[in-house]
């Protein structure tokens, strides 16, 4: 009975992962069992295990931080807020998928389970706490990924695109892993806090310099940062519109915290080697998401290089090194977050006489034959493009804020003039919208889809109404970092 009590309190910093672990085999079973009529129940399933892992995380002691498996695995505000995000986009992923997945006659049982195992790992990345829970977290969410990249085993894009992804994946893992195994041989240890006390006091030698640029390689890649952007527009365009709005969403808040994670955990005591290479990757991503988005005719395409943009305005937060720019770049996911499922429920409603549509121009005239549709659009391109009021702006301004005042004028300079020439190719969208030429209305919106519009829609137009309660949810998140 006392050994049951000693490890019951160990294990219930995992509750939410274990929850979906259990629940997952108990979906590939009846799924087995019941073969193709289990779909909607799978489905209806995986929902209701991530909403009830959602609020598991929600319910978590405020201050509480706690490690667990020998130190391996830790749970603080950071990881509760990042998690939560993860959760929403996964379980936004699988209201976006159910219409087109049906109409496509691609309605298997499998990707929902493959959702909720992507989800396992992308908790555990969140609350990694040393080189390897943080590797086991990567793989299992790159696995799960690579599959349903290619779900659409009977198209050439999807399968094309899964094997792209897969091909440039393995190569980042394993750039990841010669990092951190570098970092291990020169501190001797794994943990975060063991690699910090080793660090401390120390000046950092080449091996250890090494090791932190193989390590930011790897998190580059899941983050989709340039220049390890390659594999994004072509994985992108090609992967099942759902599993897009997926990549666009869930992966990116888990590959950031982990990013966060190894930088402001392991290294504090470097910031000066690790902050160079952070800030030349956010001045690459979001020049090259600013100018190569401009020629793109596929919305698909547009939104991967707006993401790569994206990442990098967010890690100009990361760059600062403080907690004000871990403040801000917590609530520049949560707005991206947002920004990203709004601007895909739409084009995922894009479809006329069950064809699907993915160029720019077929939303000509959109203004006049869905008007909700097109001012839901219109506010998440300005959003995004950071024009006031809306939610988009505030994901700036919190992370520029943060750069000056540690000092990094320059990069808030460049992230305003990038801003600017971004803003082109979002505005290009409202232009086509409301001042082209009407064409054929698009099918009525599918339920989930209405769904996740909404909420993304309430977030993005309404934040600067209340914005307290997720810029207060941000800088507990970082404050327990430091």
């Amino acid at each position: 009975m006392t050994a049951a009590h000693s490890v019951l309190p160990t294990l219930a910093p995992l509750l939410p992962e274990l929850i979906l672990g259990v629940g997952v085999l108990v979906l590939i079973l009846y799924g087995a069992f019941r073969g193709e009529r289990s779909v909607e129940g799978v489905n209806v399933g995986a929902l209701l295990l991530l909403v009830l892992a959602f609020f598991v995380v929600v319910a978590q002691p405020a201050g509480m931080k706690v490690t667990t498996l020998s130190g391996a695995f830790i749970s603080d505000a950071f990881s509760r807020v990042m998690k939560g995000l993860v959760l929403l986009g996964s379980a936004a992923a699988i209201l976006l998928s159910r219409d087109y997945f049906q109409r496509a006659r691609i309605d298997r049982f499998e990707f929902p389970v493959l959702i909720v195992l992507c989800t396992i790992g992308m908790m555990v990345m969140a609350s990694a706490n040393d080189l390897i829970a943080l590797y086991l977290g990567l793989e299992l969410t790159s696995l799960a990924s690579y599959v349903i990249a290619a779900f659409h085993r009977d198209d050439l894009k999807s399968t094309e695109a899964g094997l792209k992804y897969f091909v440039l994946g393995a190569l980042s893992s394993g750039m990841l892993l010669y990092g951190a195994s570098l970092v291990y041989g020169f501190t001797g240890t794994v943990s975060f806090p063991g690699i910090v006390s080793a660090l401390h006091g120390e000046t950092a030698g080449l091996g250890i310099v090494l090791g932190i640029v193989f390590v930011a390689a790897g998190v580059a890649f899941k983050m989709s940062a340039v220049p390890f952007h390659m594999w994004t527009p072509d994985v992108y365009e090609g992967s099942p519109t759902p599993v897009t709005a997926f990549f666009a969403s869930a992966p990116k808040m888990a590959a950031v915290a982990m990013t966060v994670r190894v930088f402001i955990g392991a290294f504090p005591d470097v910031t000066a080697i690790w902050q160079q290479i952070i800030i030349f990757v956010a001045i690459a991503s979001m020049a090259l998401g600013s100018f190569a988005a401009i020629g793109q005719r596929n919305i698909k395409r547009l939104m991967a290089y707006s993401s790569i943009g994206n990442i990098g305005y967010a890690l100009i937060g990361l760059a600062a090194g403080s907690e004000e720019g871990i403040r801000g770049v917590v609530i520049y996911m949560i707005i991206y977050l947002a920004m990203t499922l709004g601007a895909f429920a739409i084009i995922l409603s894009m479809r006329r006489r069950n064809e699907m549509f993915e160029t720019i121009d077929d939303l000509s005239g959109l203004s006049r034959t869905h008007p909700v549709l097109a001012f839901c659009l219109a506010a998440m391109m300005f959003s995004l493009a950071g024009i006031p009021p809306l939610a988009g702006f505030f994901a700036k301004f919190y992370v520029f804020a943060a750069a000056i005042k540690a000092g990094l004028v320059t990069l808030a300079v460049i992230g305003v003039v990038t801003s600017v020439v971004g803003a082109y190719y979002y505005l290009r969208i409202v232009k086509v919208m409301y001042f082209d030429e009407a064409r054929a209305p698009y099918e009525r919106m599918a339920p989930g889809l209405r769904i996740v519009l909404a909420i993304s829609s309430v977030v993005v137009i309404l934040f600067w109404l209340l914005p307290a309660p997720l810029v207060g949810a941000a800088g507990a998140a970082a404050k327990s970092l430091f």
